[in-house]
């Protein structure tokens, strides 16, 4: 299982907190890339509700990480 940035985006309008067969039907139905179905196929459930991509994968950036000032733009 590997995540980008890219793959990651594709859940950002995920319907929050959610089950892994939620989150599967949910990339199914937008369209998601294949990988990002096949990541979500890889994950260990244990009946887990996730409650964002963070969740998924720990180390997605937050808007924190990168350095740039809102403010400016």
């Amino acid at each position: 299982m590997y995540w980008t940035l890219e793959l990651a985006s594709k859940l950002e309008d995920a319907p929050w907190p959610a089950s892994k067969e939620e989150l599967i039907d949910y990339a199914i139905r937008s369209g998601a890339p294949l990988e990002v179905i096949e990541n979500l196929q890889e994950i260990e459930d244990e009946g887990d509700i996730y409650e964002s991509i963070e969740d998924i994968w720990p180390d997605y950036p937050s808007k924190d990480d990168f350095f740039f000032n809102e403010d400016e733009y």
